[in-house]
């Protein structure tokens, strides 16, 4: 298929290129920026006039739910989420069940996404077995297997000589670990962040030490053992202070922040809506003003969706006992484009933090548009707006809480090794 994309803003923050300029496309690669290589007929003219065409998103964490969890989604449901929202490739946590924690398991899960022709999954495997704690896994075994890190997702380790000893094989083989820091001891039972609302509520809290504790521990063993380490989901305005003295010192690490953490704080949590029920939890508004800025001057390396799809029962509880997590896939773009105009971020800068800088921090080739890369597109129109609700949303899982925001962004085409998968079934109101 040669596709010609017409007219389009193109914006490729790694090349450094935002013009209006045409993209040609060809055997599934980029063959052409500007000017078609010389025979260049296409089988297929693309408009993107007043629409912007940017390589396709790239997400850090995405949980798909399978297998183990199809109640709550399914691969194919996920999938459509995603390239809906102009992703092209996602990191999947391993917190499957069973977890991903044998060659098997990552296998199977690869083959499934291949054949469903739709977003790249690039799995994280499991850093202990049955993410217990106690034994690592087969970490270079999985990596041939297909997995691109490891991590405990959201499962807690508890022995810092396991973590100690895992990072030391890690760092042998060159094989980058991810570590959400939290103590569970500090966090124990807690579901909101230590502050007016949980205090109010009677909400048990998760303080920010709890948070600051591990990630301490965490840096220490990264200095001592020479391991790349991912930092995920980072919620405090100290443990970004933390960050920024780590690699001020040298210290390979690389961190990324949730979406709705950049636009929701503690306040949000209102009258216990289960929507605001995530991990970490929503903290004060300083805290989510350090993100927002963090993430402008490139403290953080990247945003994502932590797109979590709960099944509506398991949000139909008190706060308390609530399934943790939100859906994102298809709001990443719209709420990275949110913060960039109340932060005045210019597009190009913003448009990395979901496509390059996160590719880098992947260790994939994705994230731009050069000639002769795959052709993984996006094209949105920036002015195009849409409201949040169920019926709009392709995952499975419908808990967010952005119900009943109007929000602009809407992906026009998402274009996966030079073939349309996705194409917006009308065009997108403008503002």
């Amino acid at each position: 298929m040669k596709i010609h994309i017409r007219g389009g803003r193109l914006i490729d923050p790694k090349n450094g290129i935002d013009r209006v300029q045409d993209v040609y496309i060809a055997a599934g690669k980029i063959v052409g920026i500007g000017e078609a290589p010389l025979g260049y007929t296409a089988n297929r003219i693309i408009d993107a006039t007043e629409l912007v065409v940017c390589p396709g998103l790239v997400d850090l964490s995405a949980r798909l739910r399978e297998p183990g969890f199809e109640y709550m989604a399914t691969l194919e449901s996920e999938m459509e989420a995603a390239i809906a929202g102009g992703v092209t490739s996602l990191a999947c946590p391993p917190d499957t069940d069973p977890p991903l924690d044998e060659p098997g398991l990552v296998e199977m899960l690869k083959f499934r996404a291949k054949t469903l022709n739709r977003a790249r999954v690039y799995p994280i495997g499991a850093l202990t077995q049955s993410l217990q704690g106690a034994r690592l896994t087969e970490m270079a075994e999985l990596r041939d297997s297909g997995c691109v890190a490891f991590s405990q997702a959201d499962a807690p380790l508890t022995d810092h000589q396991v973590l100690f000893l895992a990072m030391q094989y890690a760092s042998t083989f060159d094989i980058p670990v991810w570590l959400r820091p939290q103590d569970p001891a500090l966090a124990r039972n807690g579901v909101a962040h230590d502050g007016q609302v949980a205090t109010r509520l009677g909400l048990p809290p998760i303080p920010v030490c709890a948070e600051t504790a591990a990630l301490s521990i965490i840096l220490l063993l990264a200095h001592e053992t020479g391991a790349r380490v991912h930092l995920c989901r980072i919620s405090s305005a100290e443990g970004l202070e933390m960050i920024s003295r780590a690699k001020g010192q040298g210290l390979p690490i690389t961190c990324d922040i949730a979406i709705h953490h950049v636009h929701l704080s503690e306040m949000d949590i209102g009258y216990f809506d289960p929507n605001c029920r995530v991990l970490p939890p929503f903290r004060s508004e300083r805290d989510r003003e350090a993100l927002r800025r963090a993430l402008a001057e490139g403290t953080v390396d990247a945003v994502c969706s932590d797109h979590t799809p709960v099944d509506e029962d398991a949000k139909q509880l008190p706060f308390s006992e609530a399934e943790p997590g939100t859906t994102g896939l298809e709001l990443l773009l719209p709420l990275t484009l949110k913060w960039a105009s109340e932060s005045g971020v210019p597009l190009p800068i913003a448009l990395s933090r979901i496509t390059s800088d996160a590719a880098r921090v992947l260790a994939i080739d994705a994230g731009h548009l050069s000639i002769g890369s795959p052709a993984d597109v996006c094209i949105f129109d920036p002015a195009g707006y849409w409201k949040v609700t169920p019926a709009a949303l392709k995952s499975q899982g419908k808990n967010t809480p952005f119900i009943g925001y109007e929000v602009c962004g809407k992906v026009s085409y998402t274009i996966i090794d030079g073939q349309v998968v996705y194409e917006a079934a009308t065009a997108s109101s403008r503002r």
